[in-house]
């Protein structure tokens, strides 16, 4: 199969779909695809240079994504790239509309998607569009004014049938675009995008997220290897060094993992990674959030922030192999630290990360290897052979894996997870996978109480089964396990327990399909040549017919038992339950699998059995009978020959028989035997149809006989036949799916089946058997259809034209079987183009059938609505007839997509992933095959709108409108589906269903009403009428909506109507996006008609054209623009109505507010509304008035012209990158001495506003705004103003009106609820900013009398104004700005005085907003008054505390700019740290971490200018020296209030502690690096505090010490700062208080576990913390050795420690120290209670021994045996050793008490024996 240039094709294609070239009309597929390419191409780049977005372009791209899912990538390469450079154009244009642009990128993400087709040669994409559109559409200024509206989720009607119709955001589908467009942007790219986002990389701004976030998505990874130094060599050390240093997980860090993941995955071999792996390790073990120690605090951030797991498999898998093997170590260390997590006893929010590692990481190294090893090489860069995976790799690997996946096995998350990694683990080393797996599976299969271990083991045995069935080199033996696994399983067919069942029946089936059931065993005799496994199997294989009978006898069981009990029977349910269908299915799938798969010797075994069960039985046919009637149907499927002859005989005698007697035809109730035996053959018959044929005459006989029977069930099981037999004869089926082309009927001779087990099918000697229908079939087909459908077609005709009288039972039966003959023959009837064309004649008589019923059914079902609409059972069947003339195919879509699924699932479940290259079993290969037909079927017949159609969906929409609910609803959903379906039927139907809303019909009943609302708001996926994106469509509907409140038939006392029109105003809002004005278009589209073949017939459009063309878009962009505002003044007359309902207006006021555009002004009298609006009566109208204002104000703003920074402030062009505070950025900084503080200074001020700009490096260009006199003009006298601007500066100037706006402002609405309205400032904002100071004096009252009032909501409303004053005054000139600081700076004052409890929340929001990206010396009058003195006292603590919170509030949005104001708080603050109060004490502490928070310890990053860490330690340690000296226990004994006197230094340092506390806690969750040398210094303090038990009634102090311990343990550390960390404890560790030792131990467990690779690759650390934890087992204090023996056993438990002999022996040579002998006491002597020496020692010596045993939990390990011997020699000691050795024994039973017998093994008998004296407890009343 190479690629050939095929004659009719006349080029290679790029790649097409291998499946169609093996559909049985291939030949013809050629010439059908080339002739659909060449009108793609000719009218596509026909639209495009005529400028026809819409509907030509959206058409035709549409058309080609069609046509890729039917061929594939079946064009030439430079058509390829054509049309990838065209659509490319396409998406960028810059004002397409989202959802266009979104439909247009998805074509362009399919076309890139397959990226090794075309090489960096062949296509070159620029990045720019790309990064313009992400900016325009992600990041929108105008979206939050209600300028631009994105859709939240957008549906798409764009394909006919989208496979799985997803709603994807926006944004998804951009990243995605980025991603496929990556791989070609040019080389130069990188330098671009590095020059274009460094400037934004300033760790304590936004931006920061941004820039790293773009670069995550942009940097282009796949250079070539000669192209590196362009590549990732220009930023990998400056990132990896910046994600080394940051300590505190910033919510930027997940991107750059994810941006490292890729750059391993796509240059493994390039990059050396060693001196970051231990790193990696602890930041992913970090990442899990795993619980630790006993008393630990989680840090909330770190569970948000944590990284994204398939990233960090992607990064895991491509460290693996190299050289070095250092990877694998570290991954090996990973598994067993954490191991013990997978127990299923354990469980947590942390449990579903580990699982997914556990699942993805073997998927990943499966794709890895495939990629090194099996993949057809590629442009991509290859992996060098000095770092592919060797086999040693591949088995370190699966081992390192194997532990935690057993114990994964039975997790409480359910077994999918570790089925799926032992799937994949199987592939690579089915020798070290299987054998465990199924040492677990055979006592499962025995147990009878414990099934959860069935289904577990079951489930991850599906997963492994093909690895374990095709044996292989290394895993001969895996075959023979087969039988004795097929021959346990069946038990597990168990009516009692449903999941048991289940999965059962798939586990029987995953094996059947994989083996085909033939005995070989005579084999034995005739072959020498076999091996010993192969003899084994063929012996085996004997047990197979067995195998079948047994589980036929299973399932009859199974169907005894669940037949409908009389009880049922009685209550009339019709279907059976949920339960019973999923049985009834994978019952008849397992059987037709194990038939299929049989050799024709168990075959006819099994055939003779299954007919007679089912004939010496009678069955009710609605839950046993349907599933008897499954089996044989399996069974005449297999071998429709030898089936149909035992059965269609035996069910036609039966059926003639009982019915002999006339009266049997009227029965109401009919014989259970006739039924049963109707439903047999009706099944049977689902066969190929030639083989049906023979017995044409007695199958017509029975259908005559029974279609008429006056039974329901009886008629319908006869449709069902009619059905199934038109189907056989008429469509094209695959015949067979057996496991081995051509069945296993070969003669022994030269054919083992036995070779065949496992074995994949080949896709190109697939060797299909098709039903292909014959002349013969067809004319049976239609001598059926005339005798059965043309009379009841008549029959109702005539009843519909009121000629002939029918009840509504024969109605009904008449229409069941049209609608049968539909489905059956649904293929013919409608005309096909691409079937066997058949003789002449019949083809013309059939299209008059599709056309008879379409013509009749309208008459028919005005008929029936007319004289019996309660008709309700008719109505149905008319509109499924509908819905059939409509959609139907030959197959319905959601069958196909329900098949689509469950394919793919199975294929997920039974793939190779290491081989690759479609290596699936035959069936599935086939299925896909028949996919690709129906497929077919469902797409190739275009949806052209025909005037049939028309009458059609007239016809839904009257039943979409009628009287019954139920009927309404059905019709409603075949009428959106239709809408979905064919193109351009909505803009026909609107006016129809606009009919019903309007007022001025009279005659219109709620039902109608309802009915038409409900067409207007659609189901949840599909169209929504009232909201296509079209003018037309919009300016019709939207008004119409808001008018029907004055229709007779609306009524809003019914809750129902009310609650539609909520759901479609809400549904209008969320899915409505701005829709385009006007469009411009591209170039390429030339090139893609006169290229390559096929060439294209259309014209090249000749200039002319093209200016008509440029003419045609120039005009319907302005009858765009015409319509916009006709829809305006629409809206506007409805609202001006006064009989309108409130409701109504509210959706109209919704729905102007949504007419809101960035590209075209809002017309003057809406403007005059929402103005007006603004003081309406109603809060709502207030709300949206609000908003629209502020948008109409951003609308109205003039531009202001920028221009570069010039002269000595220009930035330098310095290339080291070196950020932070440095000589060319110091003019940015507020510096007291040179602020501009008169017009002059003010005008040569440069002003930077935002507060990135020079952190780290300058912008090519910065721009800064020109000089005043080249701006707009400011102060607009009335006459100078637009129309718009007058209408609002009229009002704003009127006192009335703004009396009332400030009396509406100032009104709470929710009270407690209400927080700072940004809208409302932004509203304020765009006033001041347009209108300079015009309002001021009219507002300057309000303010003065706001601020003076205590209400919250008065005190919000002033702090808004402010806020937008402080904003909008940025072009000010200099005078007017100073006045207005002159009045504001009192009003602060006064509003910081009153502050309260509900209002100091907003007070910091006002600050905030005001300071936000402005230049800090614009504002110097602000923060010079806010540093006056937060601190003094007046107003007492918490007007304090809400001071500092303003002024924080301000200085950080200032970040790095304000170093100065910085140090001048600092120095303020410093005397004031021992304050009393709590609320103060809080406040300082998060204010502190502001000013340190800019000291941070990055690279390349200049030392700060702002107060340093180290400096304020060293001051604060002086003051802290009392309490570091004294050795007492330190106690709060500070009363709270304020002694008059001298507090002497002791009590001063507690204070200052407290305080110092704080600021550790706030900086823990906030700072980017931790200061960890500084914190060392407190740490000796902390411990001596920190208590030791859990108690909440500790003081604060206490309380603040634990956390602070708790926090700091858990921080990451560099490797330079652990022997720091490590002296510092071992110094504590030998201090005098007991609780500082032993929070010692508490601290190093956390700090070791959340460090451990830092550690581990450390040896001298190892060895220190090893000694410090054995010196802590022989502390004198009792509670400090149990914790030692803790921390040692969690030590052992994670692999830190190793459990090594010298070790053992130190702690065994301990037990032996003697004890001294008892004295006798004299009476009344004290009681010495300090142990011995001697005691503590031994006791450390078994507290040793206790710990190296509970270190491993859940195995016994070779050392434990003898470990457990020696501690019993301890069992009767002094206390307390005894107390522990009991401890121990206790724990050890309850651990390993679920496997003992395994563990058992492990143990010589006298041991046993020792044993369980032990743990049987003594009688403790002996």
């Amino acid at each position: 199969m190479k690629k050939t240039v095929s004659d009719t094709l006349g080029f290679v294609p790029q790649k097409d779909i291998v499946y169609n070239k093996l559909l049985p009309y291939a030949d013809r597929l050629d010439e059908e695809s080339n002739d659909i390419l060449c009108k793609i191409k000719g009218n596509l780049g026909r639209a495009v240079q005529l400028k026809e977005i819409w509907p030509g372009v959206l058409f035709w791209t549409r058309k080609l994504s069609t046509y890729m899912r039917l061929y594939g990538r079946k064009f030439s390469k430079e058509d390829h790239v054509l049309f990838i450079k065209l659509l490319y154009e396409l998406v960028t244009i810059p004002k397409l509309e989202i959802s266009m642009m979104q439909g247009l990128a998805r074509l362009l993400i399919n076309l890139l998607k397959k990226r090794e087709l075309l090489s960096r040669e062949d296509l070159e994409l620029p990045w720019r569009p790309l990064y313009e559109l992400q900016d325009r559409i992600l990041y929108s200024k105008t979206e939050h004014l209600g300028l631009n509206w994105f859709p939240k989720y957008v549906p798409f009607y764009f394909f006919l049938f989208l496979l799985f119709c997803v709603t994807f955001s926006v944004e998804s589908v951009l990243k995605t675009l980025v991603k496929s467009c990556r791989p070609y942007f040019p080389e130069s790219a990188t330098q671009e995008m590095l020059e274009e986002w460094r400037p934004l990389l300033c760790p304590f701004d936004v931006t920061m997220q941004r820039a790293i976030s773009y670069f995550e998505l942009f940097l282009p990874t796949t250079l070539p290897p000669e192209l590196h130094h362009k590549g990732f060599k220009l930023w990998f050390d400056e990132l990896i060094s910046l994600w080394v240093s940051v300590q505190n997980l910033p919510s930027w860090e997940v991107h750059l993992v994810n941006l490292f993941a890729r750059l391993a995955n796509d240059n493994i071999g390039y990059v050396d990674w060693d001196p970051y792996i231990p790193k990696i390790f602890t930041r992913i073990l970090r990442s899990l959030n795993l619980p630790v120690g006993t008393s630990q605090m989680f840090v909330p951030r770190y569970v948000t922030n944590a990284y994204d797991i398939s990233h960090v498999v992607l990064w895991v898998s491509s460290l693996l192999g190299g050289p070095s093997k250092q990877a694998q170590a570290q991954l090996s260390g990973l598994f067993n630290s954490i191991t013990s997590f997978f127990h299923p006893s354990n469980h947590g929010r942390w449990l579903m990360k580990l699982m997914k590692l556990v699942q993805r990481l073997p998927a990943s190294v499966v794709r890895r290897l495939h990629r090194e090893r099996y993949r057809k090489p590629t442009w991509l860069t290859p992996i060098p052979d000095s770092h592919k995976l060797t086999e040693q790799d591949v088995t370190d690997f699966v081992q390192s894996m194997m532990q935690p996946v057993l114990l994964a096995m039975f997790s409480k998350t359910g077994s999918l997870d570790a089925a799926q990694a032992l799937q994949n683990l199987a592939l690579m080393r089915p020798e070290l996978v299987i054998p465990p797996v199924l040492e677990k599976t055979y006592p499962a299969m025995e147990t009878l109480t414990e099934p959860h271990q069935l289904t577990a083991t079951l489930s991850c045995m599906i997963g492994v089964a093909r690895s374990l069935v095709s044996g292989g080199p290394h895993f001969p033996e895996g075959p023979t396990h087969m039988l004795p696994l097929l021959m346990r399983a069946l038990p597990g067919v168990d009516p009692n327990d449903f999941s048991k069942c289940m999965i059962t029946f798939q586990f029987i089936a995953t094996f059947v399909t994989l083996v085909p059931l033939v005995d070989c065993s005579s084999a034995l005799h005739e072959k020498i040549d076999l091996t010993e496994v192969e003899r084994e199997m063929c012996s085996a294989s004997a047990e197979f017919e067995d195998f079948v009978l047994q589980f036929m006898d299973r399932c009859f069981a199974l169907i005894d038992s669940s037949t409908l009990e009389q009880t049922r029977e009685e209550t009339e349910t019709e279907k059976m339950t949920h339960l019973e269908s999923l049985v009834e299915l994978g019952l008849s799938s397992t059987f037709s699998t194990i038939l299929t798969q049989c050799s024709l010797d168990i075959f006819k075994v099994a055939l003779d059995k299954v007919f007679n069960f089912a004939t010496t039985n009678i069955f009710e046919t609605r839950v046993a009978g349907r599933m008897v009637a499954d089996m044989c149907r399996a069974a005449a499927k297999c071998h429709p020959a030898e089936s149909l002859k035992l059965f269609v005989p035996h069910c036609c005698n039966a059926i003639n028989q009982i019915a002999v007697n006339e009266e049997v035809l009227n029965e109401e109730e009919l014989d259970k035997e006739l039924l049963w035996n109707l439903q047999l053959l009706s099944e049977v018959t689902r066969v190929d149809g030639d083989k049906i044929l023979p017995y044409r005459s007695q199958l017509v006989q029975i259908l005559q006989l029974t279609l008429h029977l006056k039974c329901k069930q009886g008629y319908t099981l006869a449709c069902n036949l009619l059905h199934h037999i038109l189907r056989s004869s008429t469509l094209i089926y695959p015949t067979e799916y057996c496991s081995v082309p051509g069945g296993f009927q070969q003669p022994n001779g030269d054919y083992l089946p036995i070779k065949d087990w496992g074995r994949p099918g080949d896709l190109w000697n697939l060797d299909i058997q098709w039903h292909v229908p014959c002349v013969e079939e067809i004319s049976f087909a239609f001598y059926v259809l005339d005798l059965i459908l043309q009379p009841e077609l008549q029959r109702l005709q005539r009843y519909a034209q009121g000629e002939q009288d029918m009840s509504r039972d024969d109605v009904l039966q008449s229409l069941a079987i049209v609608q049968h003959c539909l489905l059956g023959a649904g293929t013919h009837v409608f005309t096909c183009t691409f079937l066997v064309p058949i003789n002449s004649h019949h083809k013309i008589q059939v299209s008059g059938l599709a056309d008879d019923i379409c013509v009749m059914f309208p008459h028919f079902s005005d008929y029936i609505l007319e004289h019996s609409e309660d008709d309700t059972k008719s109505l149905f069947s008319i509109i499924k007839i509908i819905s059939d003339l409509l959609h139907f195919k030959g197959s319905h879509k959601h069958e196909f997509d329900s098949r689509w699924k469950s394919f793919n699932l199975v294929k997920k479940s039974m793939e190779n992933r290491l081989h690759g290259r479609k290596q699936h079993i035959r069936a599935l290969l086939i299925d896909r095959v028949m996919l690709q037909h129906e497929l077919r079927k469902l797409t190739v017949e275009g949806c052209q709108y025909r005037s049939i159609h028309q009458e059609l969906m007239r016809d839904l929409l009257r039943l979409s409108t009628s009287t019954y609910s139920q009927v309404r609803s059905r019709a409603q959903n075949v009428l959106f589906t239709a809408l979905g379906t064919y193109n351009f039927c909505c803009r026909d139907l609107i006016p129809h269903v606009l009919e019903f809303l309007n007022p001025d019909h009279s005659n219109i009943t709620q039902q109608q009403f309802k009915g038409a609302l409900y067409c207007l708001l659609g189901n949840h996926s599909g169209v929504c009428l009232a909201n296509l994106h079209d003018w037309e469509c919009i300016s019709l509907t939207w008004p119409a909506i808001v008018r029907s409140g004055l229709s007779s038939a609306m009524s809003l006392e019914k809750p129902s109507i009310v609650r539609l029109f909520d759901d479609l105003a809400d549904k209008i809002h969320r899915q409505y996006e701005t829709i385009g004005i006007d469009f411009s278009c591209c170039t390429v589209a030339q090139k893609l008609m006169i290229t390559g073949n096929p060439l294209s017939e259309e014209s090249v459009p000749t200039e002319e054209d093209i200016a008509e063309g440029i003419r045609r878009q120039e005009l319907k962009n302005s009858e765009s623009v015409e319509k916009y505002q006709k829809l305006v003044g629409d809206l506007l007359d409805c609202l001006s109505n006064r009989n309108m309902p409130w409701k109504f207006e509210h959706i109209a006021i919704g729905f102007l507010s949504l007419l809101l555009r960035d590209d075209h002004q809002l017309p003057a009298p809406a403007v005059l509304f929402f103005v007006k609006s603004l003081n309406h009566d109603s809060l709502l109208v207030r709300k949206v008035a609000i908003s629209a204002v502020a948008g109409i104000m951003k609308q109205l703003k003039r531009p202001h012209k920028k221009v570069p920074v010039s002269g000595e402030k220009e930035p330098g062009g310095s290339l080291m990158m070196i950020a932070g505070d440095r000589p060319d950025n110091q003019w940015l900084q507020y510096h007291s001495s040179s602020l501009p503080r008169s017009q002059q200074e003010w005008d040569n001020c440069v002003f930077v506003e935002k507060t990135h700009w020079g952190y780290c490096s300058w912008p090519r260009k910065l721009m800064m705004y020109a000089p005043p006199e080249e701006q707009p003009k400011q102060n607009l006298t009335r006459e100078e103003m637009t129309e718009r601007e007058q209408i609002i500066y009229d009002h704003f100037s009127d006192p009335v009106f703004i009396n009332q706006l400030i009396e509406f402002l100032s009104l709470e609405d929710r009270k407690g609820k209400d927080k700072f309205s940004p809208r409302r400032f932004c509203l304020f904002k765009g006033l001041f900013r347009n209108f300079n100071d015009a309002f001021l004096p009219l507002l300057q009252p309000h303010m003065e009398r706001l601020v003076a009032d205590s209400h919250e909501s008065k005190q919000r409303c002033v702090a808004e104004i402010i806020s937008g004053l402080i904003r909008g005054c940025k072009h000010w000139s200099y005078t007017k700005v100073e006045n207005l600081w002159k009045l504001l700076c009192p009003l602060l004052r006064t509003a910081l005085s009153n502050i309260t409890i509900e209002t100091y929340a907003d007070w910091g929001t006002c600050i905030a907003t005001a300071c936000e990206s402005r230049d800090p010396r614009k504002l110097h009058w602000l923060f010079e008054m806010l540093m006056e003195s937060p601190v003094n006292g007046e107003g007492g603590s918490f007007v304090d505390a809400c001071r500092l919170y303003v002024l924080q509030g301000g200085l950080a949005q200032q970040e790095w700019r304000v170093p100065e104001l910085l140090h001048r708080l600092l120095q303020y603050l410093e005397p004031k740290l021992t304050q009393v109060y709590k609320n103060v004490r809080e406040r300082i502490g998060s204010v502190l971490t502001y000013i340190f928070m800019i000291d941070v310890n990055l690279p390349y990053t200049q030392p700060t200018t702002s107060p340093r860490i180290s400096d304020f330690t060293e001051r604060i340690l002086l003051q802290l020296k009392p309490l570091t000296e004294g050795d007492e226990e330190i106690q709060n004994h500070v009363v709270e209030e304020n002694e008059v006197g001298e507090q002497d230094e002791r009590t001063q340092a507690i204070k200052l502690l407290k305080t110092v506390l704080k600021w550790l806690i706030a900086s823990a969750g906030r700072s980017f690096s931790t200061a960890v040398p500084e914190q060392l210094q407190l740490l000796p303090l902390l411990f001596k505090i920190a208590p030791v038990e859990n108690d909440d009634s500790y003081d604060e102090l206490k309380r603040d010490a634990k956390t602070c311990l708790s926090l700091m343990s858990q921080g990451l550390l560099y490797t330079e700062q652990i022997p720091m960390v490590l002296s510092a404890l071992q110094e504590i560790a030998g201090s005098s208080s007991w609780h500082a030792r032993y929070t010692v131990l508490t601290y190093l467990q956390i700090m070791v576990f959340y460090n451990l690779f830092t550690f581990m690759s450390d040896q001298k650390a190892v060895n220190d913390v090893r000694a410090l934890v054995i010196r802590l087992l022989e502390d004198e204090q009792l509670e400090v050795r149990e914790m030692a023996a803790t921390t040692l056993s969690g030590f052992l438990q994670c692999n830190f420690l190793s459990m090594d002999a010298p070790m053992q022996a130190h702690f065994e040579a301990l037990c032996k120290t003697c004890l001294p002998k008892k004295r006798k006491r004299e009476l009344g002597s004290v009681v010495d209670t300090i142990p011995s020496a001697d005691l503590v020692r031994r006791h450390a010596g078994v507290l040793g021994l206790s710990a190296c045993i509970l270190s491993s939990p859940y195995d016994v390990p070779t050392w434990m045996p003898q470990l457990l011997m020696d501690l019993s020699a301890h069992l009767n000691d002094t206390q307390p050793i005894e107390m522990t050795v009991k401890k121990t024994l206790s724990n050890f039973r309850r651990t390993h008490h679920d496997n003992w017998q395994e563990h058992k093994q492990q143990f010589t008998d006298d041991q046993l024996l020792v044993l369980t004296d032990l743990l049987v407890s003594p009688c403790y009343y002996a």
